[in-house]
């Protein structure tokens, strides 16, 4: 048989995908047994039956065919409208292409940008699947290590080396998996820092109106960084359209005309259905997307006061998104031990801290994805399982 591609047999670098408990998790509910399961970033509810309502009257009234590949007009201009609303920057259609997903808009934005070999940097922890793009583009992964006692905030010593003759920086605020927003002072280095190495800034926002704490800025609005920067967009996080597959890459008008050129030869696209709903979605206005992130709030609300009343699991500040980031160490074991030994005794599933990198070693991370009812539960039983654990350490 033929070798598969280095390219493709290396995308996890020779190790795990970091996905490992998650599958294991998965594989005890398809066998019946009852888990918790706070492992991706999933909501509890579903999309809302309005914005169904309207991918099912587009796609019976006709719009099944090939779309435009750069995605509807209609859909660009409500994505450069919201964009400039929230940004200040102005934005047009121009600067805008409609993609499968956040996921497929990281992996554009770094073949857009990234030469075979050049090193691409991003923070570290990182969604885990940030090192496998990179490497599927034929660069070279780059984290920049972070401290859980800084809040998991990049320090700029530690962006000046890893940035040092990278082609690319990657960063995600509000974060996951820390719950981290970057604060203007933040952005403000990595900008300095991402001018000074003439690269590419590539800014993750779908966690953009999930925001507990502080307020989002996007670094494409800092001076100098409207063309430098690729900012990556989705209608997974904020109107619960996970398995809709639809985000958008706002850019300079050159990088967005070679990013279609790309999605030409690969996706060509994004079904118009899909796409009229993801526009009926945004037309709604904030009252969907308040509704969607509400749990999170509650929860992460809910999640401060309990761990306030125990001394052995720390919390890392879950300033937005749907996680809430937790230092195990006091326990002796490793975020992987834990995870593991935490399902198989109470069949509560979490996500290892190493499965985003090594600066989240000790840490695991909980998504708040399940009825108030039963999070409430699982996380007291999380502290109450790790003040065991260390008191037999």
């Amino acid at each position: 048989m033929p070798k598969l591609s280095q390219r493709i047999t290396g995308l996890n670098g020779g190790g795990s995908d970091g996905w490992d408990v998650f599958y294991r998790a998965r594989a005890m509910v398809e066998a019946g047994e009852d888990v918790v399961e706070l492992t991706i970033g999933e909501h509890d509810i579903r999309t809302d039956p309005a914005i169904l309502n309207a991918m099912y009257d587009s796609a019976v009234g006709g719009h099944t065919g090939y779309a435009s590949v750069p995605g509807v007009g209609a859909l660009r201009d409500e994505i450069a409208a919201r964009i400039t609303a929230q940004s200040g920057v102005p934005t047009e259609r121009k600067n805008v292409m409609v993609t499968p997903g956040g996921q497929a808009a990281l992996f554009s934005a770094h073949m857009a940008v990234c030469g075979s070999g050049d090193p691409a940097a991003f923070i570290d922890p990182y969604y885990a699947t940030y090192p496998g793009v990179v490497r599927s583009v034929g660069a070279i992964p780059r984290p920049v290590p972070t401290r859980s006692r800084f809040g998991f905030l990049p320090q700029k010593d530690a962006l000046q080396t890893a940035c040092r003759g990278a082609a690319s920086l990657m960063i995600n605020t509000p974060n996951n998996p820390t719950g981290a927003v970057y604060p203007k002072a933040t952005l403000e280095e990595i900008a300095a820092v991402v001018e000074a190495e003439d690269m590419w800034l590539i800014s993750d926002e779908v966690y953009d109106t999930q925001v507990w704490e502080g307020t989002h800025l996007s670094p494409r609005a800092l001076p100098g960084m409207q063309d430098r920067t690729l900012v990556v967009g989705s209608m997974s996080k904020s109107h619960a359209m996970t398995g809709s597959r639809i985000g958008w890459i706002v850019g300079p008008e050159d990088a967005i005309t070679a990013l279609i050129d790309l999605a030409t030869n690969t996706t060509y696209g994004v079904p118009g259905y899909i796409q009229d709903a993801a526009l009926f979605a945004l037309r709604a206005g904030a009252e969907i997307e308040d509704r969607v992130a509400a749990p999170f709030l509650r929860r992460r609300n809910m999640a401060r006061q309990i761990l306030q009343d125990q001394t052995i699991v720390r919390s890392i500040p879950a300033q937005g998104a749907m996680y809430v980031m937790l230092d195990v160490r006091e326990t002796g074991l490793s975020g992987e031990a834990f995870a593991n030994a935490l399902l198989d005794s109470h069949r509560i599933a979490v996500m290892p801290g190493e499965s985003f990198g090594q600066s989240a070693e000790g840490h695991i991370r909980v998504a708040m994805t399940v009825a108030d009812d039963r999070f409430e539960t699982a996380l007291r039983t999380i502290c109450t399982f790790a003040a065991g654990l260390a008191k037999a350490a």
